[in-house]
């Protein structure tokens, strides 16, 4: 648990150095009509902001799985952030290949790559979502055995 703490920390502060970058070059470089800079540096920000809900989530589980308190309703919380926020980046994504898409005309494959690789992440929040069903299952079996060991107990 130590080193998938260790893990996150290291990319929550990445995150954090990559928003203070884009937000120092917001304010400081101007744009040089190649990009549309503002837009990228604004989505850039929103997705580090997305990653970071993300591994606040992924925090707070690690957290309840060590406390033993994983299989609750308050774990839904969380993993619903996870998933909102893995779905957040896709959708930034998508932004991300409109706004590239004007300068790749004659070659239109990068553009189909990167709807590609927003489709992979919007699969990631698939796989999430297929997770949360399964602890949907794990929780309704522990809160059904918690009812059978009170019974148990009242027959004993």
């Amino acid at each position: 648990m130590r080193a998938l703490r260790a893990v996150l920390v290291v990319l929550l502060a990445d995150t954090v150095f990559v928003q203070a970058l884009m937000m120092w070059a917001l304010a400081t470089d101007p744009e040089d009509g190649s990009l549309p800079l503002t837009p990228l540096r604004v989505i850039t920000i929103l997705g580090m902001v997305s990653g970071q809900v993300a591994l606040v989530g992924v925090w707070r589980l690690v957290t309840m799985v060590q406390r033993g308190t994983v299989f609750s309703r308050a774990a839904f919380r969380y993993v619903n952030a996870v998933i909102g926020a893995i779905v957040a980046a896709a959708l930034l994504w998508f932004a991300v290949t409109a706004l590239n898409a004007p300068g790749q005309r004659a070659d239109p494959g990068v553009t189909v790559i990167m709807g590609g690789v927003g489709l992979a992440i919007l699969g990631c929040a698939l796989i999430v979502l297929v997770l949360r069903m399964l602890l949907a299952q794990a929780v309704a079996r522990d809160v059904e055995a918690a009812r059978m060991q009170a019974e148990l107990d009242e027959v004993i």
